[in-house]
């Protein structure tokens, strides 16, 4: 037990290689003396220069979940980091500089974006200003360069001078991502980005989401209910009933030909304190109600339903 002990005690601690690192973290809403338990102990890690999703039903805890990474939402309990930033210990200021300068976020609403009266090129500049990095001619010079640069690297060039009143919802969202990406964030977090887009101008949005992935080395954190966007990144990650439920990984395989192939294989996730979500159309198929019964083996962990006494042993059940 001795060894054991000191073994845990040497492993390294949770998240210390991860970008953003959610343990055990817990969110309570109370409204009228209700109540509600939006995240239930939940747990995520993120490397840095992922490109991954989030997906789930609604109310399931995702939006909660990104407001606290954007700093705009604190958790009742648990621990969460971002960049090396202490979500739950930050003061005032620490909370706005982090939300300047380590985040940027993307809304679903177009219109919640950008400033009406501003052109695409003025709503980049924006964020450099507010970070109050240096004044004066050259670094006016240094900001206008860096937005028409975004701008240019997001196909929205050509949409320099323009009021978002004069540009198309897509159009709107690229500029918005060049926004986020103004003050070089560590992350960027997106709530629903092409919900309000149709198909064809979805994949324009999430091509730009891409290209800041790979040229620029962000990492990217999209909540979406768009399958052709969750299906799109190598890691997606379900949440259900306010925890991490499953998770979609996708990898390039080569077969014997030369081929290459992109394979998905879903996971179900086992959270900090050993808790496993089984899919809710395995437990349906099975009438698994409230336990299971579970058989150690050398290389798997067996799950059965809790059947009758009086019906018949069949192969394979645990003795």
């Amino acid at each position: 037990m001795e060894r054991a002990a000191a073994e845990r005690r040497e492993r390294p601690a949770y998240g210390k290689d991860s970008l953003i690192s959610c343990d055990r973290l817990v969110r309570i809403f109370t409204a009228d003396g209700v109540e509600v338990q939006a995240l239930q102990g939940l747990d995520l890690l993120v490397a840095q220069g992922e490109l991954m999703a989030l997906v789930g039903a609604s109310g399931s805890g995702k939006s909660t979940l990104l407001n606290i990474l954007a700093g705009l939402d604190v958790p009742t309990a648990g621990a969460a980091s971002v960049g090396g930033y202490d979500l739950l210990a930050m003061d005032a200021a620490a909370r706005l500089r982090y939300r300047r300068e380590i985040v940027g976020f993307v809304w679903q609403q177009t219109a919640r974006n950008l400033l009406p009266y501003l052109t695409a090129a003025q709503n980049v500049v924006l964020p450099m200003q507010l970070a109050a990095r240096g004044s004066g001619p050259r670094t006016r010079r240094k900001r206008a360069a860096r937005a028409a640069e975004l701008l240019d690297m997001l196909g929205v060039g050509y949409c320099h001078d323009r009021r978002p009143a004069q540009m198309s919802g897509g159009e709107q969202q690229r500029a918005a991502i060049a926004v986020a990406l103004a003050n070089d964030p560590a992350v960027v977090l997106a709530d629903e980005p092409t919900g309000e887009l149709d198909s064809a101008t979805g994949e324009q949005v999430f091509a730009a989401f891409r290209t800041a992935n790979e040229e620029l080395g962000t990492t990217v954190v999209v909540v979406t209910h768009d399958h052709a966007v969750a299906d799109a990144v190598r890691r997606t990650v379900a949440i259900r009933d306010g925890r991490t439920a499953s998770e979609v990984v996708r990898r390039t395989e080569v077969d014997e030909h030369g081929q290459e192939s992109v394979v998905a294989r879903e996971y179900a996730t086992v959270d900090r304190a050993g808790r496993l979500q089984l899919p809710r159309d395995y437990t349906d198929a099975l009438d698994i109600r409230s336990r299971v019964l579970l058989e150690l083996e050398p290389d798997h962990i067996g799950v059965w339903p809790d059947l009758p006494q009086d019906r018949a042993e069949r192969p394979g059940d645990p003795k």
